[in-house]
C-alpha cells in the first residue's frame, strides 16, 4: 500500500512538471509575439537563450517517466497515462521551439519599418495559448470530451492564418518592394499555425490515455 502511494505520487509530480512546463511553452509563444510588436531584439535574444529551459525541462520529466515505467511496472491505464506524458512533453518541446523560431524572425526584421498593424498574429498566439491552456486541464482531469473540443477550435487559427497569408500576398502582389517583409511574417504566423497543431496532437493523446483509442 504504501509502495502504490509512493507511485502516485510520483506521477502526481510528473503531472505538476507538465503544467510547468506547458506554462513555460505558452509564455514562450506570448513573449515572441509581443517581442515582435514591439521589436525588442533584447526580450527576442532572451527567448532564444530560455528555450534551452524548455528542453532541459522536458529531458527531466522524460527521466521520470522511464524511472516510473521502470521500477513500478504500471497497469493499463496508468502506463497509458506516462506514455501520454512522453509524447506531450515531446509537443511542448515542439512549441517552444516554435517561439524561438519567432524570436529569430524578429531579430532578422531588426529594425524594419512595419508593413502592417499586427492584428490577425496576436489573435493566433492568443488562440493558440489559450489552447495549450487548456489541454493541460484536460490532461490533468482526464477529460476526453473536453480534449475533442479544443482539438476542434484548430480550424479556429487555421482560418486566421488562411486570413493573414492572403493578406500578405495581396501586399507583395501590389509592391514588390514588400516581399521580404511580408514573408517573415508568413513565417511567424506559420510557427504559430504548427504550435496549434502540436497542441490538437496533445488533445489526441490525451483521448487515447481516457479511452485507449486514438482519434
Amino acid at each position: 500500500m504504501e509502495i502504490r502511494a509512493g507511485y502516485h505520487k510520483r506521477l502526481r509530480e510528473i503531472q505538476d512538471d507538465i503544467l510547468v512546463m506547458g506554462s513555460m511553452s505558452e509564455k514562450a509563444i506570448l513573449q515572441s509575439v509581443q517581442a515582435l510588436k514591439d521589436r525588442d531584439l533584447t526580450e527576442a535574444k532572451r527567448i532564444i537563450a530560455d528555450d534551452r529551459k524548455i528542453n532541459q525541462k522536458r529531458f527531466e520529466i522524460e527521466e521520470k517517466c522511464i524511472q516510473l515505467i521502470a521500477t513500478q511496472q504500471p497497469m493499463a491505464g496508468d502506463l497509458r497515462t506516462i506514455v501520454c506524458a512522453l509524447y506531450i512533453i515531446t509537443e511542448l518541446e515542439r512549441i517552444g521551439d516554435y517561439a524561438e523560431g519567432i524570436a529569430k524572425i524578429v531579430l532578422m526584421i531588426g529594425d524594419e519599418p512595419p508593413l502592417k498593424p499586427l492584428i490577425d498574429i496576436p489573435r493566433m498566439a492568443d488562440k493558440t495559448t489559450a489552447m495549450l491552456r487548456r489541454s493541460m486541464g484536460a490532461f490533468i482531469n482526464r477529460d476526453a470530451d473536453g480534449a475533442k473540443k479544443i482539438a476542434a477550435e484548430d480550424d479556429d487559427v487555421d482560418s486566421l492564418y488562411d486570413q493573414v497569408f492572403r493578406e500578405l500576398l495581396t501586399f507583395m502582389m501590389e509592391d514588390p518592394r514588400t516581399i521580404t517583409r511580408a514573408t517573415r511574417l508568413i513565417w511567424v504566423a506559420h510557427n504559430l499555425e504548427r504550435a496549434a497543431d502540436r497542441v490538437t496532437n496533445i488533445c489526441e493523446r490525451v483521448v487515447f490515455s481516457v479511452t485507449g483509442k486514438m482519434e
